[in-house]
């Protein structure tokens, strides 16, 4: 059975650290955008709450925004990482 927050395939230690370590991430974003929404709702329930339940609702956007970046941030730092045997090319 895989480890929660690792990648599904073959990979270095370190490409498995730096995965799970953007996946936490990503999910810690989830919570926050949907608890954003959540309580964004609660208060559109009352008037005098309107204001700040509009801005619970853009900041549930801007983490909604964030999960594609921390895909793309995720997918670039691991391309950069060393592929096994690399040290063994050098001239």
């Amino acid at each position: 059975m895989a480890a929660m927050f690792e990648p599904k395939h073959a990979a270095t230690h370190q490409e498995r650290r730096v995965y799970g370590r953007y996946e936490k991430l990503y999910t810690l974003n989830d919570f926050l955008a949907a608890l954003y929404f959540l309580v964004g709702s609660v208060m559109f329930f009352y008037e005098s709450l309107m204001v700040a339940a509009t801005w619970c609702f853009t900041i549930g956007s801007v983490h909604f925004l964030l999960r594609p970046t921390i895909k793309v941030a995720r997918e670039f730092h691991i391309a950069q990482l060393p592929l096994p045997g690399d040290d063994d090319r050098r001239d």
